[in-house]
């Protein structure tokens, strides 16, 4: 290999933005995952409790890498503006990844440290924030519906963001702070996308309701007041009715899903994870209240697995081969890693049955959490080199 093509080889990693961003969404996946569990078993004390750990890191430190990833690739089309410059991205992916050990170091050692990571992200997402706000502003697309609805999503994130922070400096707000960026934040922006791009690539032409969005953004809103504030029976409801809004939609769509490559049902898949994730958790939601069981967060974890990591994966995939010049399919081993996300979603089922029923598996958390980070090493090892070097496969 001659000088100019390790040179090129050593700054492809940062020449495109979902590069980085993949990779250290990937890494916090991993590392914030098996933080958490082996402080929830009680191997060591966090700085921080550990549902809020879980909640803050996964939703700011792995699923907002991986999102900033894919807008920062994909907002300026849906908009029609010019790229993001290089020099931006590069200084929030920094910023991001030096926040991300500055918060895992003070979790482990001083509660200010774990401060200062977290105001570092906060400010990083502000900016993240910003530029897409100014994408939207300048783009030069008539219909900026979904981009609207996308950077509506990311400003609920920044003020969950603020809520984590504010929690940790002792206001009573961590619960709005944890249903806020868990509904309004992952999964509405996962769904935003999802709707604009899933009939897009599977060349469905069917007319959507006008108002769909609208009315699964409000149902959301609703969601997480009740949710924050424990109206359960609300909460049932509520699940109830877009989970059958949402399966009618879906269904209405007409999309190939018994016709179509890999690369696409894997999305399929994952969107209708959505309306069943609602009416299972209606289903748990009213055993809880009634039953007096515990199901562990169950709705929780089938939104944030079965449909929001489903998505990920699916578009992760498709993005990683497509912009490396590579025809985004699907080869036998990332039919197997779409696959296995649906066994991460049994398993961490299963885990939640044992709780509710007093099986006494308790060893299926163990199993759960080391098959979600599986899940992820495998993801990144396969295209790691696809992401950092252009490698092809």
């Amino acid at each position: 290999m001659d000088a100019k093509t390790r040179d090129q080889k050593s700054n492809y990693f940062l020449s495109q933005p979902h590069q980085p961003f993949f990779l250290l969404g990937i890494a916090n996946a991993v590392v914030m995952m098996l933080v958490f569990a082996l402080s929830h078993k009680g191997v060591f004390h966090l700085q921080i409790d550990s549902l809020s750990f879980h909640a803050y890191s996964l939703i700011f430190m792995a699923f907002a890498n991986l999102f900033t990833g894919f807008l920062f690739t994909t907002f300026t089309r849906f908009c029609q503006a010019p790229t993001i410059e290089k020099s931006y991205y590069v200084k929030i992916f920094y910023a991001n990844a030096i926040a991300s050990v500055v918060f895992t170091i003070g979790s482990f050692l001083s509660h200010p440290l774990l401060l200062i990571g977290m105001g570092g992200l906060f400010v990083s997402n502000v900016f993240t924030v910003l530029k897409l706000h100014s994408i939207y502003k300048s783009g030069a697309a008539q219909a900026k519906e979904d981009p609207f609805w996308i950077l509506v999503a990311q400003y609920f994130g920044l003020l969950s963001h603020a809520l984590f922070v504010a929690a940790q400096l002792g206001l009573d707000v961590e619960n709005v702070a944890i249903n806020v960026g868990f509904y309004l934040y992952v999964v509405f922006l996962t769904f935003s996308v999802a709707q604009r791009m899933i009939p897009f690539f599977s060349h469905s032409y069917e007319q959507k309701s006008d108002n769909f969005v609208k009315i699964v953004f409000a149902s959301l809103a609703l969601k997480t007041i009740c949710a924050a504030f424990d109206f359960t029976i609300a909460q049932i409801a509520i699940d109830v009715l877009l989970a059958s809004y949402l399966l009618r939609e879906f269904l209405g769509w007409k999309l190939p899903i018994f016709t179509c490559p890999a690369i696409l049902w894997v999305l399929h898949l994952g969107l209708f994870w959505l309306p069943a994730a609602f009416f299972i958790s209606a289903i748990t939601n009213a055993a809880e209240l009634f039953l007096d069981a515990n199901f562990q967060f169950l709705g929780i974890h089938l939104l944030a697995i079965g449909f929001v990591t489903t998505i990920l994966i699916g578009f992760g995939t498709r993005v990683a081969l497509g912009h490396s010049g590579q025809p985004p399919h699907a080869d036998g081993l990332a039919i197997k890693i779409f696959w296995f996300v649906q066994v991460v979603v049994i398993l961490r089922t299963l885990y939640s049955l044992n709780v509710a029923f007093g099986w006494g598996a308790d060893f299926l958390f163990d199993v759960s959490f080391f098959a979600w980070l599986l899940l992820f090493l495998i993801w990144g090892a396969r295209y790691f080199k696809v992401l950092a070097f252009g490698a092809k496969i």
